[in-house]
């Protein structure tokens, strides 16, 4: 039979396609190696005082749990004494590493605020609801968004603080810095790519940021001599703004008078210092985000969320920027959308920490180890094959299964190598999915050739053998499940989770594309 013939099945077709589609995705993004086999970095961190055996056994689990991306990408999390912590990642790039030291400080202390109250906080959501959402095309642009559950109580709170607030906006705040004053330059203002004049972007910046007593207060400063004493008298009567953000190319007199004030003075760029707004009607701007003060979306107040009837379910949300380059759009998207949810699922930290200076750190298996470890499974997949078709004595056997499992391992491999970290847990998983793999396709392989006899039609020999592969799939996964839900454990977590994707890629995929394969042969 043709080679052409065997591709008019679309369960041969779909696995091609996807094993075009992951090899062009490898070559583009590379797969990413753990800290065995590629070495990484090690972020020391000391925390602001000396913690119990208890409090540095949560500090751990937490941290492990915000960078290590739900156990997909290997970290490593050791206490070191009662006051330091060390984070090692699997990666040397300063990207990389200045995202993870930024989820390390986020305290994870989310609030949501309706015309100035407090709806909605971090404790109000439900433990293990916090889900994401792809990054999705539209409008010419991705699109991320996380999902989370909130408890029974926060509804009722919820309710009370948006009734009448239709069409109004829920800023939504993560680490929203607090006893904070921000000093801005009166020139940003101007720059809105919506029109809008600098009083009116002012007003909107200070609206969006009143909480109670916690508004953040935003003062517009232009060069003139008025404008600077009035910024300087208002920092000398309110010293509870202990941390002040400010334009960097303020007046620099300005800038000498807050140095000596001896408070937390941070001098932020101009694009740091520009809200994003974003129009919602005619005539109507809202602030959407601004990353200075932690503000990641605003989405607009369905009106009959406001009406007393509300979900327990929400959504932080946002897009990528038009400016960035329509390649890099997407990454954007997804690096959000994942450093969202850890820092969610992480919750808030117990005891403030203080990121130190990252230093490499070298593979202990290394490269060489790698290429050893896979030439001693492809020996394995030969021999298994070798063996298999001389079980059955069809020589035809050897292509079909030597191929057919050699994509399985690509596929899984590709794809947690792209959306985490090919590790030890990851490799373990692997060998396991794979090695039902193969028993997969001798129960394929038994039930087409010794029921040839019977007056049994090649898909009702494939039916029942997926019937058995099935279930040995749902039992593979249900054995994985107490790991995934029963432990702190990232790594085991890792281990859990790689067979599970492995299972379901199996029998979903690959395995169905051997039996069409054998239909086609035997049929």
């Amino acid at each position: 039979m043709s080679l052409k013939a065997y591709m008019k099945d679309y369960k041969i077709i779909i696995l091609v396609v996807i094993i075009a589609a992951l090899a062009l995705l490898d070559v583009h993004y590379g797969i990413h190696f753990g800290i065995d086999f590629a070495g990484g970095t090690l972020i020391p961190v000391s925390l602001e005082h000396s913690a119990n055996a208890t409090t540095m056994s949560t500090m751990i689990a937490d941290l492990q749990q915000r960078v290590s991306t739900f156990g997909l990408k290997e970290v490593t999390v050791e206490g070191v004494g009662n006051s330091n912590i060390y984070v090692t990642i699997p990666s040397v790039s300063q990207a990389d590493v200045n995202s993870t030291i930024s989820i390390i400080q986020s305290q994870g202390t989310f609030v949501g605020v309706v015309n100035g109250t407090s709806a909605i906080n971090g404790s109000d959501i439900l433990k293990g609801s916090i889900g994401s959402i792809s990054p999705q095309l539209a409008n010419n642009t991705y699109t991320w968004a996380v999902q989370f559950f909130i408890t029974a109580p926060s509804m009722s709170t919820f309710a009370k603080a948006v009734f009448g607030q239709a069409n109004k906006p829920l800023y939504m705040y993560l680490d929203r810095p607090t006893n904070a004053l921000i000093l801005i330059n009166s020139s940003i203002l101007g720059n809105s790519s919506l029109g809008l004049s600098p009083s009116r972007a002012l007003s909107m910046i200070q609206s969006a940021l009143v909480l109670g007593n916690q508004t953040i207060p935003v003062i517009s400063v232009s060069d003139t001599n008025a404008s600077i004493a009035s910024a300087e008298k208002f920092v000398a009567s309110n010293p509870r703004y202990t941390k002040i953000y400010a334009s960097y190319n303020l007046n620099r007199s300005l800038i000498d008078y807050l140095m000596a004030t001896n408070r937390t003075v941070n001098l932020e760029s101009n694009a740091n210092m520009t809200p994003q707004f974003t129009a919602i009607a005619t005539n109507e701007t809202i602030v959407e985000s601004w990353g200075l003060v932690g503000l990641l979306s605003a989405p607009i107040l369905n009106p009959s969320l406001t009406t007393g009837n509300v979900s327990d379910s929400y959504e932080i949300s946002g897009v990528a920027p038009l400016t960035l380059p329509k390649s890099d759009q997407l990454s954007y998207a997804t690096d959000q959308e994942k450093t969202i949810a850890s820092i969610l699922s992480g919750g808030a930290l117990p005891i403030a920490v203080i990121p130190g200076v990252p230093s490499p750190v070298s593979p202990t298996l290394g490269k060489q180890s790698l290429v050893v470890s896979g030439i001693i499974g492809i020996v394995a997949i030969v021999a298994i094959s070798i063996f298999i078709t001389l079980r059955y004595k069809k020589m035809f056997l050897v292509a079909p299964i030597l191929l057919t499992t050699f994509a399985e391992l690509f596929v899984i491999t590709s794809i947690i190598g792209l959306i985490g970290t090919i590790d030890l847990a990851a490799v373990a998983g692997i060998i396991a999915v794979v090695g039902t793999g193969v028993d997969a396709q001798i129960i394929i392989t038994d039930e087409m050739l010794s029921h040839g006899s019977e007056q049994t039609t090649a898909k009702g020999l494939i039916s029942k053998a997926f019937y058995i592969i099935w279930m040995d799939a749902l039992l593979l996964i249900m054995a994985m499940m107490p790991l995934f839900f029963s432990t702190s454990m990232v790594t085991v977590i890792g281990f859990s989770e790689a067979t599970i994707i492995g299972a379901l890629l199996g029998v979903l995929i690959t395995r169905p594309a051997y039996g069409a394969i054998l239909s086609k042969h035997f049929g």
